[in-house]
């Protein structure tokens, strides 16, 4: 149907074919005359799945390979590339590197890697701090797919509940539940169960989810695409011809809802989830709320083992090929040679300074990091990349609390779900947020959490029982103003003053009440209860303002073509790289295909068509297996 209509069109204005014709051989001229190095090899030549071990119970056995701490002494010689931090991003793309033989290191501020994949345990309960659900974990999915090579097949994912999310809207104790069902014929039907008089208005969303999964390939393109070529493509307004991937990008998720249906709770139903990515159905985009929709159309899945197998399982991939994975080892400047290219960080701890050489250097730091804290200004400012961040066309996201409580007693004697649930006060999921964010720290801790996200991990893993046999975990979580916490952040962890603790806790007291409003049997079954507040994010995962998400995910970032191919992971600093969320966008698969890119750049070869080509190779190996 597209291809017809863009025939159509070009039919009926025959300049733009001429002119198509005259930029294919200008861009073929060109790439002639300014063509690239070779392409490095190929990390998906071959199939590096494993059956999968059985989950390393010891955890002994599991901190030696997780917490290994930073000794100049143990870094390897004639690294290939040293990455700055330890997310899904940087490991993925350290992993892919690794596996064609590249030797390099990764190094992680934290004392555990895996960023916001890596779990903590505390009283015998252990907590996820990041990964409490991910789509697309079955079959041959290009998301499976590309976890299972940069994890050697090694992780097991388990699926949630057919219902895997809850909405829940109105007072905690008596709330408005409607079920978010796996598979689009399953969604459709429950939604229809609960709006029987909305089927217009629920086909509506959902073909537009399809279609805006059809046309959303334009913003990674642009980001795969050499530079000179992207700008073109860009600068022509080429792009629109083949794609309605920035027309959707444009329109907010608000706007579009609002524009479907007058029914103000299926409206929070179709918006419900904008917390897995922390923008505001108001100033997100309607293409980025659909990609994640679209990433959960076949429901929610679950690390058995729990989320740190991730890490567990990448680490000696990437020292096979003689790199390192380090803990303990904050970057604290990205070094850059005579001639502006990086060249290698320096770590700095209290026994001083040590500066580490790498003729490629990869931050999975994030954006802000890196261009306003870890480069040399003078070689920071001249980056198309800062002049983003000084015009606020990207910025920070918004920061997060959240609490952890462990239970006595198992998920069975609980009465506890392989689900997760969204509530809010409301079904004016915005009107509700702002009010909450424009009070005071005072007020904020009277009132009630207007959005808040439950989970139960100890639902979700089948080990569970076997690891922390009696106990059951609860983590909730809600978005916060970094602003009421800032004043703070010079002051020691853990030992911050007591206006800190009293917020901090205040809060995290208010969602613990709410949430055992909804499920009245855990309350006094707590044994187990900790706040983490948007400075604990800064502290632990080294987000600039408690953001686990990274940049903001608004219009002013994904609206843009220009923003879409400036973020990147080859840099306009020689030598510099950038992996994980910020480069494509958040969460798990997010960061996951964005260290995916970042390899392509580094290797000089289109690693996601490798990808698709391998796709294709396995499913034609098991056609012919079956056959």
């Amino acid at each position: 149907m597209i291809v017809n209509t863009v025939i159509e069109y070009l039919l009926a204005n025959p300049s733009i074919i001429v002119a198509g014709i005259a930029l294919y051989t200008l861009i073929v001229a060109l790439s002639f005359f300014l063509s690239s190095p070779k392409p490095g090899p190929n990390p998906f030549a071959v199939d590096r799945r494993k059956p999968p071990k059985d989950v390393e119970f010891d955890q002994a056995l599991r901190d030696k390979v997780l917490k290994q701490g930073f000794s100049m002494r143990k870094v390897p010689e004639d690294l290939d590339a040293v990455i700055i931090g330890s997310g899904i991003g940087s490991l993925a793309t350290a992993s892919l590197l690794s596996q064609v033989g590249r030797k390099v290191l990764v190094l992680e501020q934290h004392d555990q890697a895996g960023g916001c994949c890596h779990t903590f345990i505390e009283k015998g309960y252990e907590f996820d701090v990041g990964i409490h659900y991910i789509g697309q974990m079955f079959g041959e999915t290009m998301t499976k797919i590309l976890t299972d090579q940069v994890t050697g097949g090694q992780l097991v994912w388990e699926q949630l509940e057919d219902a895997f999310d809850i909405v829940a809207l109105g007072d905690p104790a008596k709330a408005r539940k409607y079920e978010y069902r796996s598979t689009k014929e399953g969604l459709r039907a429950g939604l229809l169960e609960a709006f029987p008089k909305e089927q217009e208005a629920i086909d509506k969303y959902l073909n537009m989810c399809k279609d805006i999964k059809l046309n959303s390939s334009m913003d990674a393109i642009l980001k795969m695409l050499p530079m000179w070529i992207a700008k073109i493509v860009v600068k022509t307004g080429i792009y629109s011809l083949f794609s309605k991937c920035f027309h959707y990008q444009n329109i907010t998720l608000k706007e579009a809802v609002d524009k479907i249906t007058d029914n103000e709770d299926l409206k929070a139903v179709f918006s419900y989830n904008w917390g897995d990515y922390g923008t505001q159905p108001k100033k997100t985009t309607m293409a980025m709320h659909a990609a994640v929709q679209n990433h959960f159309l076949n429901g929610g899945f679950y690390p058995r083992g729990g989320a740190s197998e991730i890490a567990l399982n990448i680490i000696p991939i990437i020292e096979r090929s003689g790199g390192r994975v380090f803990v303990r080892a904050p970057v604290s400047q990205i070094l850059v040679n005579e001639q502006g290219k990086a060249c290698g960080v320096r770590v700095t701890k209290s026994t001083g300074d040590f500066d580490i050489k790498a003729p490629i250097v990869i931050s999975g730091a994030g954006v802000v990091n890196t261009f306003q804290y870890l480069l040399p200004k003078e070689i920071a400012t001249k980056s198309a990349i800062y002049k983003l961040l000084q015009r606020n066309a990207v910025k920070s996201g918004m920061s997060m609390i959240s609490v952890f409580a462990g239970l006595k007693g198992t998920t069975e004697e609980l009465g506890l779900k392989k689900q997760n649930v969204w509530a809010f006060n409301s079904s004016d999921l915005d009107g509700e947020f702002d009010e909450f964010c424009a009070k005071t720290p005072e007020d904020a801790v009277k009132g009630d959490v207007p959005l808040m996200f439950l989970s139960f991990p100890s639902t979700k893993d089948s080990t569970w029982e076997q690891r922390h046999p009696g106990k059951s975990t609860v983590a909730i979580v809600t978005i916060v103003p970094w602003e009421w916490f800032k004043q703070w952040e010079v002051q020691q962890v853990k030992k911050r003053c007591e206006e800190y603790e009293d917020l901090k806790n205040g809060i995290g007291r208010q969602m613990w009440k709410q949430a055992c409003l909804m499920y009245p049997q855990i309350e006094d079954k707590l044994d187990y209860f900790e706040v983490g507040s948007p400075l604990s994010n800064k502290y632990y995962i080294g987000s600039p303002k408690g953001e686990v998400y990274g940049l903001d995910h608004d219009k002013a970032r994904f609206g843009s073509p220009e923003v879409a191919m400036t973020l990147r992971p080859d840099t306009d600093v020689p030598g510099l790289f950038l992996t994980g969320q910020d480069v494509l966008s958040c969460g798990f698969s997010g960061g996951l295909h964005g260290g995916l890119l970042c390899a392509g750049k580094v290797l000089n070869r289109n690693c996601f068509m490798d990808l698709v080509k391998f796709k294709k190779q396995l499913k034609q190996a098991k056609d012919k297996k079956q056959e």
